[in-house]
């Protein structure tokens, strides 16, 4: 079970085809079937379910593949800790999906021009997704909205829970969308709609809009959308309110035909697992620190 087989395995997991997988490694199909045959008997188990030339993954395959998608990415991190100079390798990176359209265009554009030989690799999800990643190794670090981001003073390190490390970079202002006819609105009490347009569980900005509204009045429903356009369409519509950082809402070209109240402002917390630490992470961390 050597780093190389490991690739190989998640390199057909991911294709789900030997002949694919083949291509993408440059390696002839007959070694790379016999790289994951080799690799399942010194396992004692079957990795891949073969139907035709389809390779999908066994239960223990999928359990696997975790594992050596933590082996390989502590591979990576070692080699790039022994130079601790010289950015390079890879950082993958998780953010919100709202962080990603306002805030990292210009971050981004700035490190990879310092560091032009990383290859980047950006994920959106949600917050409790990307903390999922950092901690499984899948990414090497996220821009999330965390409940302790409440709390915590302005560029302060904090620690987390579960051996992670956070520094809030960016300061949000939230804003509940209403729709444009909705009576103004004071408090919890005063809104009329009580179906909630947001994220799939785990976005904390829903999770902060859901705590807010049921504070006063029936608990609220939740229409789960898989972007802010439809958060600001479902409202528009009157069918729904929706909780938005002021940034996204900057960058529409026409004003939504939404009425808008601000709500609370949050920090977005850059997190890393505790230990973490490469030149091209560094130089991320500067490229943010210029821009926030």
């Amino acid at each position: 079970m050597d780093l190389s087989s490991l690739e190989i395995f998640r390199c057909v997991a991911e294709e789900q085809s030997v002949t694919r997988a083949a291509a993408r490694l440059h390696r002839v199909q007959s070694n790379v079937t016999t790289r994951i045959k080799q690799l399942e008997d010194d396992l004692g188990v079957a990795l891949f379910l073969r139907d035709g030339k389809r390779m999908t993954l066994t239960d223990p395959g999928r359990e696997f593949l975790a594992y050596a998608s933590q082996l390989l990415a502590l591979a990576a991190e070692a080699r790039q800790a022994l130079h601790p100079q010289t950015a390079s390798g890879s950082l993958r990176l998780g953010s919100m999906e709202s962080t990603a359209a306002s805030r990292l265009p210009a971050p981004l554009a700035a490190f990879h021009r310092a560091c032009p030989q990383v290859r980047l690799e950006v994920t959106t999800g949600t917050s409790q997704a990307l903390l999922d990643g950092v901690l499984s190794r899948r990414l090497d670090c996220a821009l999330i909205a965390h409940p302790e981001a409440l709390r915590v003073e302005p560029a302060v390190d904090m620690a987390l829970e579960r051996g992670l490390q956070g520094l809030p970079v960016f300061r949000e202002e939230l804003l509940l969308a209403l729709p444009e006819d909705h009576p103004a609105v004071s408090t919890a009490d005063d809104v009329q709609v009580r179906t909630l347009a947001g994220f799939a569980r785990g976005c904390t900005y829903r999770q902060l809009a859901e705590d807010w509204l049921n504070s006063a009045g029936p608990p609220v429903q939740v229409q789960e959308v898989g972007s802010y356009h439809a958060i600001l369409a479902c409202v528009s519509a009157g069918a729904c309110v929706g909780l938005l950082p002021r940034s996204l809402l900057d960058l529409q070209r026409d004003a939504p035909a939404v009425r808008l109240l601000p709500l609370l402002s949050v920090d977005t917390l850059l997190v890393w697992r505790e230990g973490y630490a490469t030149a091209a992470f560094a130089r991320f961390r500067e490229a943010l620190g210029a821009s926030a």
